[in-house]
């Protein structure tokens, strides 16, 4: 399994908003591609930030790395295109995959 991994550092004066358009909007956008199975929504637990922000890590499961290349090709461009639009300079994201090797459910 390929783990897609976006953490996004968000402006803690719109973190309410932008967390209600990725859960309404954009991650239902990415699992309409069908390049991913499933996906999890996690807050990274910090102390007080300097720059009042808070980060948030969107893991989407996929299936194969010939799933996540489709999904590169065909879907991310527009998608990241989206959400820059809508919130700019108010975040930060870096994207970097993971090959899971076991879990405790296998």
């Amino acid at each position: 399994m390929i783990i897609y991994n976006v953490t996004i550092k968000v402006d803690a004066f719109i973190a309410t908003e932008w967390l209600e358009y990725m859960q309404e909007i954009h991650i239902p956008d990415v699992m309409n591609t069908g390049c991913f199975f499933s996906y999890r929504i996690s807050r990274l637990i910090e102390e007080d930030t300097e720059d009042d922000s808070l980060t948030y890590i969107i893991q989407y499961n996929c299936a194969s790395m010939e799933m996540f290349k489709k999904y590169e090709k065909n879907f991310a461009a527009q998608l990241r295109e989206d959400v820059l639009k809508k919130y700019a300079d108010r975040f930060v994201a870096f994207r970097t995959l993971m090959e899971e090797i076991s879990n405790s459910e296998n």
